[in-house]
């Protein structure tokens, strides 16, 4: 067949023009980067809507919206097998031990999303029952504004996380810390 091409003068697509001589190729990178990139595109969301703004979180995985361009289509129920966190809607202060379990629970490295109004800063609910802002409970790191955000918006805010993600080293958080203490829960 080989003989046909040369004859003919052209090579199949399918055809090698270069011959397997069992020389090894190198591949250069930084591991950090090489996990960041990793996990980067491999975000796995929490499972955790509290009001109107999970409706929208639930839109965003439809296929109008499509989440899985950004790795984070797999939203799991499990705090021990997810790595965001994304609080949508209102935190009450009967809730708010339950996200600060849920929290503790996930594997370092992890990151928050306050999606919405009332999970950024109480939104409408200026009262007793609502804790204003969640970052009251757990560091933040990316905050969506809207009431109720769209969910582009929820798009725009995995982009920042998966920034974070990919300039972040291995297993530390942005401020260098390993987990939250116990004494900044206390405040």
């Amino acid at each position: 067949m080989e003989l046909v091409e040369k004859q003919r003068g052209y090579a199949l697509p399918w055809s090698n023009p270069r011959e397997k001589d069992g020389a090894l190729g190198y591949a250069l990178a930084n591991l950090a980067e090489l996990v960041g990139w990793g996990r980067k595109w491999s975000l796995h969301p929490l499972t955790f809507g509290v009001a109107c703004c999970a409706i929208e979180q639930i839109s965003s995985g439809a296929s109008r919206f499509d989440i899985a361009r950004f790795g984070a289509e797999v939203f799991r129920a499990s705090p021990r097998q997810a790595d965001l966190l994304i609080v949508s809607g209102r935190v009450s202060n009967k809730m708010a031990p339950v996200i600060k379990r849920l929290y503790e629970q996930i594997l370092e490295p992890k990151w928050v999303v306050a999606m919405g109004d009332c999970a950024s800063c109480g939104g409408p609910f200026n009262n007793y029952a609502i804790i204003q802002g969640v970052d009251k409970i757990v560091p933040v790191d990316v905050y969506v504004p809207g009431c109720p955000p769209r969910p582009e918006a929820l798009f725009y805010a995995l982009m920042k996380v998966q920034d974070k993600v990919q300039s972040g080293d291995i297993g530390y958080r942005q401020d260098g810390s390993i987990g939250i203490s116990t004494d900044l829960m206390k405040k």
